[in-house]
Formats: structure tokens, C-alpha cells, sequence
């Protein structure tokens, strides 16, 4: 049987109720109920409903909780925002919310986040992909009280060397700082650690695979923290004067030809932007202008 209401599970980001998307932000002020998980998202953010909206924190509540309350809601025809924290789609444990979803054909759509990954980075001013340092990007988490599939380990997927994200494991900071270096990490590979990144009490400590694990002891962090190792996030990479050779991207290259530029136009395109300053830019068409969630066409 196909029930009238409607759910969306939205990522609320990290902390910051700023970087809400504009989507998320207005199903939520739209919406009849909140269930959302108050021990990793702000109240703020479950303020936005709108007045008369039954609004419940899911931290005390099992699965079937949620979704009982879920279901009746979707059966009243009520409109429900399932509130997670980050995007859902990392260590958000919406699958198996969906599949009940699924099994009585509930109707219902998921709104991205900003991740604590990205966000972190932001604070960190790291780019995580540096053109001849690293391509690649490694979301994982550490083995502990969840096992980890067969190959997905830390100490093999280290072996690749590339920028690790590892959530929700900062209680195993010295054992992971001791596999990454047994993996081939060198002990003086950057470590950064993000605390309730977008929070008012947000910290950033630094640190190597040598050190970093007594720094984050040191600050009695045991949850809510992001570790991001490799040398993307060296800050010495920020600095002109460190003598840190830096590749440079090929996107905004003189040297490089992609669909939108030639290359080689050298001084004939550096004519051509202090034309572009002097005129003020570039002017969009209206007919041009991006459609904006929650026009017509939405």
C-alpha cells in the first residue's frame, strides 16, 4: 500500500548551521516532523522548522522508534526530515532506514551535506588532492568494535600512501599512528585532527605520526574528531617561503589547452583579463541564470 507523506534524509553538515544547503534548509522549515540525531547536530538547526512541528532528537532512540514514528507520520500524510549529521551517505546509517522505507513504499529523497571531511579541510586550508603529491582520497575508519571487510584494514589501504580521512576512530590514535608508520607512513608525515569541526568549540591540533597521537591525549578528545594524514595537509605547502616545490594545476595553466582556452596566448591573455577587471567582469544572461532550488521548475 503507498502511503501519502513524504520523508527526506538530510545531511546537516557538520556543526555549522551556515553550511546548510539552501534545500535542506527550506524542507525543514517546510516540514510536519523533525526527527533528528541531537547528540551530532545542532538544536539550531531543528529550530528551523516551522511553528506547530513535532520535533524529536533520535540520540535515545532505537530504530524502531524512529521509524515507527516515521511511518505514522508518512501515513497521516505528514512531510518528515530525517536530520543526520555530515551527508548521509558516510557512516550515516540511513541504509537501513531506506530499506524499511523501501518495504512500505514510502516515499523519499536524500538531501546531501557538507561532510566533516570537507569542512575540516576547509579549516585546515588544505587542498586534499595536490597535483604530484596525491590523487587520491581514502575514507575509511579504523578496526575496532565494527570489523572491517577483508583488504579494507588500515595498514593495507595505507600502503597506497595517499590522503587518509579516518572517522569516528580517534580513541585508537596510537595504534593507528603506529600502523601507518608500519604500513610505510614516515613518522614525519603530517597528521591533522579536527574536533567538532564547525562548532563553537571547535580544535585543530596538529601534529606527525610521531607526535600526534600524545597531542590528542593531551586534549582529552575522545569523540567527535576527524584524523586526516598525508602530506596534503603540511601547512608548510602555504607558505612561499618554506622552499616546498608545489606542482602547479594544469586548470588555470597558460601552458594548457582544454575546452574553454587555448594554450600559449601569453601576453595577448594577460591584455585580455585587465580588460575583463577594467570592465567590470562578465555579465550573465537572464537566460542563463542557474535554476535555483524551489522556483517552479524545482
Amino acid at each position: 500500500m503507498t502511503v501519502a507523506g513524504k520523508v527526506y534524509i538530510i545531511g546537516a553538515g557538520p556543526g555549522d548551521p551556515e553550511l546548510l544547503t539552501l534545500k535542506a534548509k527550506r524542507l525543514i522549515e517546510s516540514s510536519d516532523v523533525i526527527i533528528y540525531a541531537d547528540s551530532l547536530v545542532p538544536a539550531e538547526i531543528a529550530g528551523f522548522a516551522k511553528p506547530g512541528a513535532r520535533i524529536f532528537g533520535s540520540k535515545d532512540m532505537s530504530l524502531d522508534a524512529i521509524m515507527s514514528v516515521t511511518l505514522q507520520a508518512v501515513a497521516d500524510g505528514k512531510i518528515v526530515s530525517r536530520i543526520q549529521s555530515g551527508d548521509p551517505s558516510l557512516y550515516g546509517a540511513t541504509l537501513e532506514q531506506m530499506r524499511i522505507l523501501e518495504a512500505q513504499k514510502v516515499d523519499y529523497e536524500i538531501i546531501p551535506g557538507v561532510s566533516a571531511a570537507f569542512a575540516a579541510a576547509a579549516v585546515l586550508k588544505a587542498e586534499l588532492t595536490v597535483p604530484e603529491v596525491t590523487q587520491t582520497v581514502i575514507m575509511t575508519r579504523a578496526e575496532g568494535r565494527v570489523a572491517m571487510p577483508e583488504g579494507e584494514a588500515l595498514i593495507d589501504l595505507a600502503r597506497h600512501r595517499s590522503t587518509l580521512v579516518i572517522f569516528l576512530s580517534v580513541t585508537r590514535m596510537f595504534r593507528i599512528a603506529g600502523q601507518l608508520q608500519d604500513a610505510g607512513y614516515p613518522a614525519d608525515t603530517p597528521v591533522a585532527v579536527a574536533y567538532r569541526v564547525g562548532w563553537p568549540d571547535e580544535l585543530i591540533i596538529r601534529g606527525t605520526l610521531q607526535d600526534i597521537a600524545q597531542k590528542v591525549r593531551d586534549a582529552k578528545i575522545t569523540l567527535q574528531a576527524l584524523i586526516i594524514v598525508g602530506p596534503a595537509v603540511d601547512p608548510k605547502l602555504l607558505d612561499p617561503d618554506s622552499g616546498q616545490q608545489v606542482a602547479v594545476s594544469h586548470l588555470y595553466s597558460d601552458e594548457y589547452t582544454h575546452l574553454y582556452r587555448r594554450a600559449g596566448r601569453g601576453a595577448h591573455a594577460d591584455a585580455q583579463r585587465a580588460e575583463l577587471y577594467e570592465a567590470g567582469g562578465y555579465e550573465i544572461q537572464p537566460e542563463a541564470a542557474p535554476h535555483v532550488a524551489g522556483t517552479p521548475a524545482d
